[in-house]
């Protein structure tokens, strides 16, 4: 930190960090594991020189100091290598040696971590606390216990649909008109949302897709998964397990060619294909894959060289406008596939999601729209677009549902919900109160990586290095020194834990409200909030 005697401009001390690193010199037995496992190397081992006063016995001898040299664990104070609390070192070390805690100074980091002129970057979500999804509450409850409908005895399904339900005389229309009707599949109202391959690991992946299949094949559940943009492994295009998948086509058509490649040897069709024009956590903005995740692999799935990041790309040059995009993208989506398949776009929440919602009812191919709201996204975003974008999902989704009943095809197309469902840990709480405000269904990413696969990361801003390939647990990594260290087998029992309880839950909610055939889509008189304005701009009661 110093140069030639001189205090430089980013001189931190310990103090200044928003992680301080506490070691025991009596627990340690430099044993290494914590200076291994540090993801962004942190601290190292030092050689430190203690004095200490030699009080001799006598008069005649004189008071001395004698020099000691110990080795011990440093903090490094440069905010290139500054702590980002994961707390790795505490879970390896053997004696309990070493622990990092939240200083309880303001975080002069923010100051310091944009050096070389470069704004700051990170994954996980933004660190807004609270939301208003917590706070609504479910209020409209059957007086009479109901043997089929009590919470303790479930004897009902919970599905949801994806894809355009038309009216019967619209079917019969086009049925002889064109000899074709919209495709609709029967789902799971939770689906995992995108996160792309080149985003998550390969053992992170696999575990997903096993958890899915499970759930599928097994337990008879619809779950269903998005692949993220930018291709995915040409095994899984090839594999009985496609029709378990979303796939996500971005409008720039990253990873395109080998998806095209391989539609004549696919044993299944996808369950949907999402196309992406926006996401909730950097709207306007799009994904950003930065070069140290980039290996060879995922840069022969996209088509690009090796060790490059990859924002995502432009719009094609053949569209001009999000009407033409979403009219054209869905036109040759259905063509590629036959119009065997639903194809709807995926939208950032913001002011504009109802031009394209309007663009949408007048277009009989649009299977759905996924809106994805401000708390959205995992992946490398930068601070300004995470903490200052977008709009939050619940008055988008409310808004989008209040506008189809008033034009009365509020059956007609679905609407999926994402960006920071569970972000507090109540996913089948903050599932239920979207599907009350008008979604058909929810998608979720971050709650699924840190229930799944013990993701470290928190609204705290702990942990979110998502972006630079360095995650502790090998979640976000493509190094396998990294990723290696997550089980695919104990991430797929997880996602069918997770489901398993999200499933009793959400039935504990739907259950007292007398709805056991179908989800209660836009059931509004359901809810209340303890927030006047908030329920005014839900159209919801307002209870204290």
């Amino acid at each position: 930190m110093f140069s030639e005697g001189y205090v430089t401009p980013t001189s931190l001390s310990v103090r200044d960090l928003p992680w301080q690193i506490h070691w025991s010199l009596d627990k340690c037995t430099l044993c290494g594991r914590c200076t291994t496992v540090c993801p962004v190397h942190a601290i190292d081992l030092g050689v430190f020189r203690k004095r200490m006063v030699d009080a001799p016995v006598g008069l005649a001898n004189q008071p001395g100091n004698v020099f000691k040299v110990f080795y011990g664990i440093r903090q490094k104070t440069d905010p290139a290598y500054a702590c980002i609390g994961c707390g790795m070192c505490n879970l390896v070390c053997p004696n309990g040696a070493i622990m990092p805690y939240r200083t309880d100074e303001a975080d002069k980091l923010r100051f310091h971590i944009n050096r070389g002129g470069q704004p700051r970057r990170r994954g996980g979500r933004r660190n807004a606390p609270g939301g208003i999804l917590d706070r609504i509450k479910f209020i409209r409850i059957s007086m009479l216990t109901d043997p089929a409908l009590d919470a303790g005895r479930h004897e009902f399904e919970l599905r949801t649909l994806l894809g355009r339900v038309l009216p019967p005389e619209e079917n019969l229309r086009l049925l002889k008109e064109q000899g074709w009707i919209p495709p609709v599949r029967e789902i799971y109202p939770l689906i995992i949302g995108g996160m792309s391959f080149g985003a998550l690991s390969p053992n992170m992946w696999e575990g997903l897709q096993m958890g899915v299949a499970y759930l599928n094949e097994e337990l008879g559940m619809p779950v269903r998964m998005c692949t993220g943009e930018g291709g995915c492994p040409p095994r899984l295009l090839r594999s009985r397990f496609l029709k378990y998948v979303i796939l996500q086509i971005a409008s720039g058509y990253f990873g395109w060619d080998e998806i095209i490649h391989a539609i004549p040897d696919m044993k299944e069709d996808p369950c949907a294909v999402e196309i992406k024009y926006g996401q909730g956590a950097k709207p306007g903005d799009g994904g950003l894959l930065m070069w140290y995740k980039v290996n060879k692999l995922i840069a022969a799935i996209r088509g690009v060289p090796p060790g490059v990041s990859l924002p995502s790309p432009p719009t094609h040059q053949t569209k001009y406008s999000i009407e033409e995009a979403v009219a054209k993208m869905i036109q040759s989506m259905y063509m590629a596939w036959g119009f065997r398949v639903p194809v709807y776009p995926k939208i950032s929440g913001t002011s504009t999601a109802l031009a394209v919602l309007n663009n949408l009812t007048r277009n009989p191919y649009a299977a759905a729209l996924a809106i994805d709201g401000e708390d959205g996204g995992t992946g490398a975003a930068y601070n300004v677009s995470m903490d200052h974008m977008g709009h939050p999902i619940a008055s988008n989704i409310r808004d989008c549902y209040l506008n189809l009943a008033r034009l009365g095809k509020q059956n007609e197309i679905p609407l999926f919900a994402g960006g920071g469902i569970g972000k507090n840990g109540n996913l089948a709480a903050n599932a239920a109160a979207l599907i009350m405000l008008g979604a058909s269904g929810v998608q979720t990413g971050k709650y699924i990586m840190q229930a799944a696969a013990g993701c470290l990361g928190s609204e705290s801003d702990r942990c979110n290095v998502c972006n630079i390939g360095v995650c502790p647990k090998g979640i976000t990594s493509q190094d396998p020194r990294l990723y290696r260290r997550l089980d695919p087998e104990k991430v797929a029992e997880r996602v069918v834990d997770v489901f398993l309880s999200f499933d009793t839950e959400l039935k504990k909610i739907v259950a007292p409200l007398g709805r056991s055939t179908s989800l209660p889509i836009g059931m509004s008189d359901a809810l209340g909030i303890d927030d006047a304005a908030a329920a005014e701009r839900l159209q919801i009661k307002y209870v204290v």
